[in-house]
């Protein structure tokens, strides 16, 4: 079966031989996989051209409905993706990594963005900074989609997360994409590839699919572009430096295999829970996708005085697993992507043994299905370094089920050790004692993208060493490549262009949506309590009529809450303390303004949803009056829900003021507010 490459809106069948990919499992020939022909630089304009305008029509909220639908479509299909994936050398469960994962982060980027992100086509990402004395001149960042195309570049390991977990983020922010996956398992990427684009669910031009080399695709390449790779790091480092790249700074974001470590706490003894979880992790980082994980744990740091236990209780795990066939659900471990990988980690082992390290455990050979010869099978291999100082496991990775155990004095040797990775992934402290973590964890932060601390507390819900998380970083300094993927909103805004904006406040207003404050405002007679979602404008504003604080309302507040701080209460308290007098409760203020400018009959306005970003700025004290101003800062229209009323969340703006002007305190609340029914089913 020849695989094909999708290249401005069609299907591309190269008309050469290609190169041969064979089934991890039993040797069979699966796919040829060619892209030679591909016109790259009508790709690229395509995507410029149509993919992205198309994109960006929507706004953040529309785009993630389409990422949630996706999900949803490829999550019906994923049996079909499992049958191909089991020929990659993936077991169920490395499937459930790379096929659900990748749906999963779909999914998690779906409900993100609709919750976190407005429901526009740009970003306003911080609040307005005061640049001048007076007030009259602001500034602010706004993101705004880049007009290029993001190139992922993906690894073999993860045929199906790697390529959308980098889809997420870029299709949330409005950024089309050129997929280009390993050619080893190119197959399963192409056949999830097909069902996306059989689903009609994305907007034309929104992705490509290159199965095979790149040929010039860099070369077409511009300012607005960017490119994430996920690989080898001596790959990276040439393609990072490709010229067309250097010359036009095109972003280059590199996820590389790094020499990742798991750190077995001085305090923890054996028959510990944390002990078993150690052992546990290691083994099945050491054993899941065959060891072929950017994230899987290379070096294993233990107390010197628990090194032997430690190597007996692996030895024992490794022992149980059941290498094969991995459409076998007796088999823990199925090959790796091929006997030329097998033949790769093999060389580096021998590396490894040349420069002091021993063979401390190495598996069966023995198959539950499939074919030594032909296939990609490797026993588990557990190595020793006597002389952890010495080891070249900390500069060279075999790729595969091949984890090197180093014993260490004290904690500080500990550290030392697991920054000879020299930039890392992922690392993982296993201990009880929270100290021992602390003192672990500053230690290495410095050198790890991300961190687990692991203990019988939290082991039942945690996702494990080599996970890596939507809503979490995912790269790593150093060797690791120095980049950044995944990591909630952190990720969407790699695709966005921040652009800083200087101007006086009511131009600021208009181009963020969002006002601000001493901005013109519009007030109306009618009360902004009384209006639909689509009715309120940003900068509409309400004054309420004023109200004198009363002893009687200090009383009375602290009566119902309970709250008698001397400051409120106490005559002589309050007059020794910085007040100076008494003064009322800041919630009574809130509890107040509500009152000013609360409209009481039912209507729009169904409910309130939150209060953000209260300060208390100046004291309020008895015979003080106090007024309130409020007003639309922002508005997001909700998703709306079978059976239920269409909503928007309405941000006001409110400040009180006393009857010298001055602002006494200032908070955000959002409502609930009612849509009209037509112009939500528009």
């Amino acid at each position: 079966m020849k695989i094909s490459s999708y290249a401005a809106g069609a299907w591309y069948q190269s008309p050469a031989e290609g190169t041969l990919v064979r089934d991890a499992v039993y040797g069979e020939p699966v796919a040829l996989v060619s892209s030679e022909g591909l016109n790259f630089k009508a790709m690229v304009e395509y995507a410029r051209k149509v993919g992205g305008p198309n994109l960006r029509r929507y706004t953040f909220h529309e785009r993630a409905a389409m990422l949630r639908a996706l999900a949803q479509y490829l999550q019906a299909r994923k049996e079909q993706f499992y049958a191909l994936s089991y020929k990659t050398g993936a077991t169920q469960y490395d499937s459930w990594f790379d096929i659900d994962g990748g749906i999963g982060t779909f999914f998690s980027y779906s409900s993100l963005a609709r919750r976190e992100l407005p429901n526009a086509r740009f970003l306003a990402e911080d609040d307005a900074l005061t640049l001048s004395k007076q007030g009259t001149f602001l500034g602010r960042h706004i993101l705004v989609p880049k007009e290029g195309v993001a190139v992922h570049i993906n690894a073999f390991n993860f045929p199906v997360w790697g390529m959308l977990e980098k889809l997420a983020p870029g299709l949330i922010a409005g950024v089309p994409a050129i997929v280009k996956p390993a050619t080893q398992t190119a197959y399963l990427t192409e056949a999830v590839f097909r069902a996306m684009l059989e689903s009609d669910i994305l907007p034309e031009g929104a992705i490509q699919l290159v199965c095979g080399g790149i040929g010039d695709l860099f070369d077409h390449l511009n300012e607005q572009d960017n490119v994430t790779f996920t690989g080898s790091a001596a790959t990276g480092r040439r393609l990072k430096v490709h010229p067309s790249l250097v010359a036009r700074s095109v972003p280059f974001n590199m996820e590389a295999d790094s020499l990742n470590c798991a750190i077995l706490g001085q305090s923890v003894e054996p028959g510990e829970p944390e002990f078993e979880l150690f052992v546990k992790e290691v083994a099945r980082e050491m054993t899941v996708k065959a060891g072929q994980k950017c994230t899987a744990i290379r070096r294993v740091i233990v107390p010197k005085d628990k090194s032997e236990a430690v190597l007996e209780a692996l030895q024992q795990a490794l022992a149980k697993v059941v290498l094969g066939d991995p459409s076998r659900q007796e088999v823990g471990m199925g090959p790796l992507v091929g006997a030329q990988q097998r033949q790769d980690v093999l060389a580096v082992v021998e590396q490894l043994k040349a420069q002091g390290c021993e063979v401390a455990y190495e598996g069966s050979h023995t198959l539950l299905g499939g074919d030594w010869e032909k296939g990609g099978f490797m026993a588990p291999t557990l190595l020793y370094s006597p002389r952890p100082w010495e080891s070249a496991a900390h500069d060279l990775e075999p790729f595969g089920p091949v984890a090197t155990l180093m014993p260490y004095e004290n904690l500080d040797e500990a550290i030392a050790l697991a920054r000879r990775g020299q930039g890392s992934l992922v690392g993982s402290i296993v201990t009880y004692n929270r100290q021992e973590a602390r003192t672990l964890f500053f230690g290495c932060a410095t050198h790890h993208g991300r961190m687990l601390i692991l203990n019988r507390e939290n082991a039942r819900e945690s996702t494990g060493h080599g996970s890596p998380l939507p809503l979490l970083l995912h790269g790593g300094p150093g060797r690791a490549g120095a980049g950044e993927e995944l990591g909630g909103v952190r990720g969407i805004k790699h695709y966005l262009q921040r652009c800083a904006v200087q101007a006086d406040p009511t131009t600021l207003m208009v181009l963020s949506e969002e006002y601000v404050r001493g901005a013109q405002v519009k007030e109306d007679l009618i009360h902004p309590f009384r209006k639909y979602f689509e009715d309120l404008e940003v900068g509409e504003s309400l004054l309420t009529h004023r109200r004198t604080v009363t002893e009687a309302d200090i009383v009375n507040f602290a009566n119902v809450t309970g709250d008698y701080f001397y400051a409120h209460i106490d005559e002589l308290g309050a007059r020794d303390s910085i007040f100076g007098k008494r003064v009322a409760h800041g919630y009574f203020l809130i509890s107040a303004a509500a009152g000013l400018f609360v409209s009481p009959a039912p209507g729009p306005v169904l409910a309130n949803y939150g209060l953000e970003n209260l300060r208390f700025i100046e004291p309020v004290g008895i015979g003080d009056t106090i007024q309130a101003r409020l007003t639309v800062k922002s508005k997001t229209a909700k998703d709306p829900r079978p059976g239920e009323r269409p909503t928007g969340v309405v941000t006001w703006a409110v400040e009180i003021t006393n009857q010298e002007g001055k602002t006494v305190a200032l908070y955000d609340i959002l409502t609930l507010v009612e849509r009209r029914e037509k112009a939500a089913q528009a």
